[in-house]
């Protein structure tokens, strides 16, 4: 039984499925305008449905164990090879995926990703028991400062919603346990496996994950891309979302066409 649901277009064939990850706090619609200009293009795509934090605690804690679920999904389509798109935490995953699957991973294309930067803060806080407490009266402005670098682009909806899956005890097990897997992967190690085509998409202005680390960091690495997005936060597929589908739609026929 596969602990990510997903929605996906087209049959995998001749062009690898793209996949698209969930973030830790975000489901499936942080995607919608790249899933669905890819579906039209008539790219298989597939979207995990769930936010990180809403898995299984004892999976949303390993980068390893999210990994193997997202390939599980994939599995379930017919897909052989993928391309792994992802944002925040989801990033790490697919670098770990590239490293650890090298003939089924044509290519990756990661934004956001932390594990080189420290956190900011966002209105949440470790007690000293490991877990993670939500500081609701803080939490919306401080997050939506972390994430967006002009206005937020969140719906009311969308934001209640992540309020709500937060505020339960089983996603605060989950997202306490997210970050500590964050901080404990060896991002240059990771790099170090990657053998696949790979795009970095960074917003110029993210304050959740600087781009100073990694933009020094990702071109020491053959075929590799990075591009900084001007007026961007930590969300380029949201924020700049026509930019980053073009980026993606030249990297996919560059690596995949």
């Amino acid at each position: 039984m596969t602990v990510f649901t997903a929605e996906h277009h087209n049959t995998p064939g001749e062009r690898p499925l793209v996949a698209f990850m969930s973030a830790l706090f975000a489901g499936k619609w942080i995607w919608d305008q790249p899933f669905d200009a890819l579906s039209r293009a008539g790219w298989p795509v597939l979207r995990t449905n769930e936010a990180i934090c809403a898995v299984e605690p004892k999976v949303a804690g390993s980068i390893e164990r999210l990994g193997d679920a997202l390939l599980e999904a994939c599995d379930a389509v017919g897909a052989d090879e993928v391309v792994v798109c992802a944002n925040s935490l989801g990033g790490l995953v697919a670098i770990d995926l590239a490293g650890r699957f090298p003939d089924r991973v044509r290519g990756i294309v990661v934004s956001g990703a932390p594990g080189l930067s420290t956190e900011p803060d966002v209105g949440l806080s470790m007690d000293r028991r490991g877990s993670v407490k939500l500081a609701t009266d803080q939490f919306r402005e401080r997050m939506l400062s972390a994430l967006f670098h002009g206005e937020p682009l969140f719906t009311e909806e969308q934001i209640r919603q992540t309020g709500e899956l937060l505020a339960t005890g089983p996603a605060m097990v989950a997202m306490a346990r997210s970050l500590r897997a964050t901080r404990t992967y060896r991002v240059q190690s990771g790099l170090d496996k990657v053998r696949c085509p790979s795009l970095y998409v960074w917003g110029r202005y993210d304050r959740m994950t600087p781009v100073e680390a990694w933009q020094d960091l990702v071109p020491r690495y053959p075929g590799t891309e990075f591009v900084a997005v001007d007026d961007c936060g930590h969300i380029p597929m949201v924020e700049r979302a026509e930019d980053y589908t073009g980026r993606l739609l030249a990297f996919l026929e560059r690596v995949a066409g």
